[in-house]
């Protein structure tokens, strides 16, 4: 349980600095409104979650203790939007196209008014 952990957290620091210089190089490269930094760092965390699984799926390559690394530490300190669309994904490859669709649309619809109810607290 302790190794797992230390596998994890060391993943999810190098993510975590990683979304923090993608971030940085996103704001000195762009002004505009739109939040490229966050968009930039969910879709790169979405691919390298594709590839991972991808990798431990169809090779031998990678170890469950490699996609504790990867997968759960770097792309959980990095966006966890990639988990999001990983499990969006697995569900439409099972067919569970309602579960998916529910899931999805909870989590926006929930996640954004949740957002809405913490802010409002402090005022």
């Amino acid at each position: 349980m302790i190794k797992s952990m230390l596998i994890a957290g060391a993943g999810g620091f190098v993510g975590t600095c990683a979304r923090y210089l993608t971030g940085r190089l996103c704001a000195a490269w762009w002004c505009g409104l739109f939040p490229l930094g966050t968009f930039t760092v969910n879709l790169l965390g979405c691919f390298v979650i594709g590839l991972v699984v991808g990798f431990l799926e169809k090779t031998n390559l990678l170890t469950p203790n490699h996609s504790l690394l990867l997968v759960t530490g770097f792309c959980g300190g990095f966006t966890t939007f990639s988990a999001f669309a990983n499990e969006i994904y697995t569900l439409a490859s099972r067919q569970a196209y309602v579960t998916a669709a529910i899931y999805l649309i909870l989590s926006i619809v929930l996640g954004i008014a949740l957002v809405a109810l913490g802010r409002s607290i402090p005022r």
